[in-house]
């Protein structure tokens, strides 16, 4: 009897509700719920199974939709715009085919540590016990390359999985969550309301190990800070160069963590991550304590640089270290890591200690010297990577966006562009997804339209997302695309002939580059002038709109920096 007037007083409630427009449809439900957390951009190709959820999105005042010209550039448009922020952005697309097509810019999204909100249509829920059109188990597809995958099985559950989704996604370390909506839920009606974000805040590290740290610390004599990925967070940067101001410890970064320390602090010994020994290691190796800040081992493996497991390292992260046998931290600080630093900061001030910096300091000049010897080169015909990037430094502010797409370049903009800020210089290093780099100028351009905003390719990976030049037209993005063309695919082919002493068949043809550019109404340039090539790149970031610039690469120096990577002698 207490079920069917429980049933009735629902029943009642819910007419009343329909009566005042309280009961919305599932699909509208959706978009107050990414509303209401701050969701700003989606991008992405819908198909019919987003249908309802589209015609909701139309009405939102608050959330911007960017059609995209395929899912993965919707992809790698949400992750960098998720690095940038700190928040996620959203990517869509159908069932099937749709949701495949996203998987690899959500994967690298994932290991990347960028917030991401993946949503993807289904087929009705009536169908998918059987063999049925397009049909295919997305949710499952998704677990590996995501935090969370989760298919919406009933309208009333959409605001604690929007709420719950986002949290996850922002929640270190960043990453992609799916969210699944079948067409029949989307269709239902319901009169649930949005969850409000309540944002908490990351735990404290105990004083005690902080303590025990700092005594750590003054007691070495060559201390050394590796800044990962994770300092690259706003708070977390500050924070770090107000320690490196009080103790001079200098910092190598990873690929993820450039500009942790500003490139002109004699703190900054540059980046680490070139599978050969480098300069840098040098600093590394003379250290008898390394302050491992933000590490993410998807980056850089500590067999590389810890091959005997005998290194005292300190691990500070958001989170414990992952097991290995590599990597074996004698203290581990978990918790905020900005807060960590602070806290470390504090109890030095305290502390006395005598470092010694001379490998340091040594490490910092002959690098320095290293990262100038070509930027008065005169070559015709090619261009190398080192005064392509020298140039590019000199050209752009301090807060400009750096993009690099994955390929023999990335290598060279890893060892040779360096940061003043965190966050201007955009690396895959997790996944290394080729095709990155243009479709992410278009979401980085959203952020940020007022700063200068250049996207490194080789002709391999720009051609892999190219349909996403109509779309950074149709914006009018304000970016610049800076293709290295050498016709292969010249990180392979380096490797191959580094460990084989020869290659196999990697070469391709290209477009006329200039008529590519006309075509989808960008303004296009080719220059092979070394000497002219800073004319060419101040010309081209004086235009608004997209452009292109074309290079031919010198990639005959990719053998060379083996060769001289294979006999670097330390300074000290």
């Amino acid at each position: 009897m207490a079920f069917v007037i429980r049933n009735c007083l629902q029943w009642l409630t819910r007419i009343l509700r329909a009566k005042e427009g309280i009961i919305v449809q599932a699909s509208d439900l959706l978009v107050k719920c990414l509303e209401e957390e701050g969701i700003e951009y989606i991008f992405g190709v819908p198909g019919e199974e987003n249908a309802d959820f589209m015609m909701s999105l139309e009405k939102s005042d608050k959330i911007q939709f960017v059609l995209t010209r395929h899912e993965q550039g919707a992809a790698f448009m949400a992750e960098a715009y998720g690095r940038l922020t700190g928040n996620p952005a959203g990517c869509l697309g159908t069932l099937g085919p749709g949701a495949t097509n996203l998987i690899t810019g959500v994967a690298d999204s994932n290991m990347d540590r960028a917030p991401m909100l993946v949503l993807t249509g289904q087929g009705a829920t009536t169908r998918l016990h059987k063999e049925s059109h397009q049909a295919m188990n997305v949710v499952e597809m998704f677990k590996p390359v995501t935090k969370w995958a989760v298919s919406i099985a009933h309208q009333d559950n959409i605001p604690e999985i929007t709420r719950k989704a986002v949290r996850l996604a922002r929640t270190e370390k960043p990453g992609a969550v799916l969210i699944e909506l079948p067409e029949n839920i989307a269709h239902m009606q319901t009169d649930k309301m949005p969850i409000k974000p309540v944002r908490f805040r990351r735990s404290v590290p105990e004083i005690d190990v902080v303590e025990q740290v700092a005594n750590k610390i003054a007691e070495a004599r060559r201390p050394i800070i590796v800044a990962g990925n994770g300092c690259i967070r706003e708070r977390a940067s500050a924070s770090l160069r107000k320690f490196c101001e009080l103790t001079g410890i200098g910092v190598i970064s990873t690929f993820m963590g450039k500009g942790a320390v500003d490139m002109d602090s004699e703190q900054c010994l540059f980046t680490i991550g070139l599978g050969a020994k480098d300069l840098t290691a040098c600093a590394l190796d003379a250290s008898d304590l390394i302050i491992m800040l933000g590490y993410d081992m998807v980056e850089y493996h500590p067999h590389l640089w810890n091959e005997n497991a005998d290194k005292n390292i300190i691990h500070i992260d958001f989170l414990p270290a992952e097991i290995d046998e590599h990597y074996n931290p004698q203290i581990e600080v978990i918790g905020d890591l900005a807060n960590a630093l602070d806290m470390l900061t504090e109890a030095m001030q305290a502390r006395l200690f005598n470092f010694d910096f001379s490998q340091q300091k040594a490490v910092r000049r002959d690098m320095q010297t290293e990262l100038a010897e070509h930027k008065n080169d005169v070559t015709q015909g090619l261009i190398k990577p080192q005064k392509c990037l020298w140039d590019l430094r000199q050209a752009l502010n301090p807060e400009d966006i750096l993009l690099s797409d994955v390929g023999a370049h990335k290598m060279w903009i890893a060892r040779h562009y360096h940061c003043n800020e965190p966050n201007t210089c955009l690396i895959p290093n997790g996944f290394c997804s080729m095709g990155f780099a243009l479709p992410g100028a278009i979401g980085a351009s959203l952020v940020h339209p007022d700063r200068n905003v250049v996207a490194i390719c080789g002709d391999g990976g720009f051609m892999m997302n190219v349909q996403e030049m109509e779309t950074a037209k149709r914006l009018n993005s304000n970016i610049l695309v800076i293709v290295w063309e050498d016709s292969g695919y010249g990180l392979i082919e380096w490797k191959q002939e580094t460990e084989f002493g020869r290659h196999t068949p990697l070469s391709f043809g290209n477009p006329d580059w200039l008529q590519l550019a006309q075509a989808f109404g960008w303004k296009g340039y080719f220059e092979k002038d070394s000497a002219n090539f800073a004319n060419t790149l101040e010309k081209a970031l004086n235009e608004e709109g997209p452009r292109l610039v074309v290079i031919p690469i010198d990639y005959e120096e990719n053998p060379k920096l083996t060769a001289k990577l294979g006999k670097i002698v330390c300074p000290i």
